[in-house]
C-alpha cells in the first residue's frame, strides 16, 4: 500500500524542504538546517510513534465511468485536505497548507530511481534566467517583467540513461586538391582516396527524457547535465519540488537513445577525415554492445507565460543553470521603429542624390 511522506522539523514541526543554496533540508519556519541523513533517521523514528495509519481513498463516486482511473485522492498529514494526485505524480504540494507531499509508493521497488541530481539553482535564480534570456532588443518589454511569468515550478523530470559501447566501421570517398601556376594556366590537381575507419566508442549516460508531458527538444536543448554530481536517489531531495515518474519505459526510449548515439559516432568519425577537402560517406555499420539503462530524476525549472493569446513555455537546467525557450519574434514598436528608421534612412540618401546631381551639373565632378 502506498504511504504519502512528509519531512517535519524536530523542532518546531514545519515541513522540512530541500534547500539548493545549503544542499539540506531547511525548516522554512523555525531556520532549522538538517543533514538528509539526520532527516532520514528522525523520518524513521518518527513512524513508530505514529498513532495513525493512513490509507489510500478513492471517490469513485464523484467521478464519470473511467475518469478517475488515472487519478489518487489522500488525506493531508498536516491539514487534513483532499489531495489529488495523477497517476505518474510523485512529488507535489497540499493546495490548501502548501505543504510538500511525496508519494513513496511511486518511487519503491522498480519504480525507485537509481540516481538523483539536486537541484543547485533555486526559483529566484530561475527568474533572474529568465529575464537575462528575454533581454533582447526585438522581444516584448513585458517579457522582462516578473509579474508577466503565469507559473514557474521545480520539477524532477524521469529520465533513463543508456551506457553503451558502439563498434563501428565506416567508409569514405575523399578528395584532396591543389592548385599552382604554370606559365599563363592555372594546373589543378585532385587526388582521390577511399577512406575506410574502424574502432569503438563507450557512451556513459545518454540521457532520454521518460515522460510524455515533457518536450523531448526543450529537454534535449537544457543538456548537459553533469552527473558526476548525481547521488543515490533518496525521496528528501523531492520535498518542496514536483516530480514525476516514468510514463515511458526503457525499451520505448530505446530508440531515441540509438539515435543520439548514432549522430555522435557519425560525428566522431567524420571529424576524422578533417585532413581532406571533401570526404563523401559511402558506407556505415554501427553495432549497439553491452546496452544498460538507469533511472534518474533531473532537475528542471520550467517558467511559463502567455503573449497574445500564445503560451510560452522556458526550461531552466536546474544543475547547470542553462535556460531555453522561443521568443516571440514580432515587436509591433519595433517594426514601428524601425520602419520609422528606414524611411529617414531613405530620406537621407535621397537628399545626397539631389545634392549629387546638383553638384554634378555644375560641373564639380568633371
Amino acid at each position: 500500500m502506498p504511504s504519502i511522506l512528509e519531512y517535519k522539523c524536530p523542532n518546531c514541526g514545519g515541513v522540512l524542504h530541500f534547500d539548493p543554496g545549503v544542499q539540506t533540508m531547511k525548516c522554512p519556519s523555525c531556520g532549522t538546517e538538517l543533514e538528509m541523513e539526520s532527516v532520514e533517521a528522525y523520518a524513521e523514528a518518527m513512524e513508530y510513534t505514529a498513532q495513525d495509519e493512513l490509507d489510500w481513498v478513492r471517490h469513485s463516486s464523484h467521478w464519470q465511468e473511467g475518469e478517475s482511473s488515472h487519478l489518487s485522492v489522500y488525506t493531508c498529514q498536516s491539514c487534513g485536505g483532499e489531495i489529488i494526485q495523477e497517476e505518474t505524480d510523485i512529488a507535489s504540494s497540499c493546495p490548501f497548507c502548501g505543504n510538500p507531499v511525496i508519494n513513496t509508493g511511486k518511487v519503491s521497488g522498480s519504480l525507485r530511481p537509481d540516481l538523483i541530481i539536486p537541484f543547485k539553482y533555486d526559483k529566484k535564480a530561475a527568474k533572474e534566467a529568465y529575464l537575462h534570456h528575454c533581454d533582447k532588443d526585438f522581444v516584448p518589454k513585458i517579457f522582462l517583467t516578473p509579474e508577466h511569468i503565469d507559473e514557474i515550478k521545480g520539477v524532477y523530470v524521469p529520465f533513463w540513461l543508456y551506457d553503451a559501447r558502439a563498434d563501428a566501421s565506416m567508409r569514405y570517398r575523399a578528395t584532396r586538391t591543389r592548385s599552382w601556376r604554370e606559365g599563363n594556366y592555372q594546373v589543378t590537381e585532385t587526388s582521390h582516396y577511399l577512406l575506410i575507419r574502424d574502432g569503438s566508442l563507450a557512451y556513459d549516460a545518454v540521457p532520454a527524457d521518460a515522460s510524455t508531458k515533457m518536450d523531448d527538444v526543450l529537454m534535449e536543448s537544457i543538456e548537459p547535465y553533469d552527473l558526476s554530481e548525481a547521488v543515490e536517489f533518496n525521496p528528501g531531495y523531492l520535498s518542496g519540488y514536483l516530480a514525476n515518474r516514468y510514463d515511458i519505459d526503457a525499451s520505448q526510449c530505446e530508440e531515441r537513445a540509438n539515435e543520439r548515439i548514432r549522430n555522435s559516432t557519425l560525428s566522431a568519425f567524420r571529424a576524422t577525415t578533417a585532413a581532406y577537402g571533401t570526404a563523401m560517406l559511402e558506407h556505415s555499420a554501427i553495432r549497439l554492445k553491452e546496452g544498460t539503462a538507469h533511472y534518474a530524476l533531473l532537475p528542471v525549472w520550467l517558467l511559463v507565460t502567455t503573449y497574445n493569446g500564445k503560451k510560452y513555455t522556458f526550461a531552466m537546467n536546474g544543475q547547470t543553470g542553462r535556460i531555453v525557450g522561443d521568443l516571440p519574434s514580432e515587436n509591433s514598436e519595433v517594426v514601428k521603429n524601425f520602419a520609422l528608421r528606414s524611411v529617414q534612412t531613405a530620406a537621407v540618401c535621397y537628399g545626397a542624390y539631389l545634392l549629387f546631381s546638383l553638384l554634378n551639373s555644375m560641373g564639380v565632378f568633371r
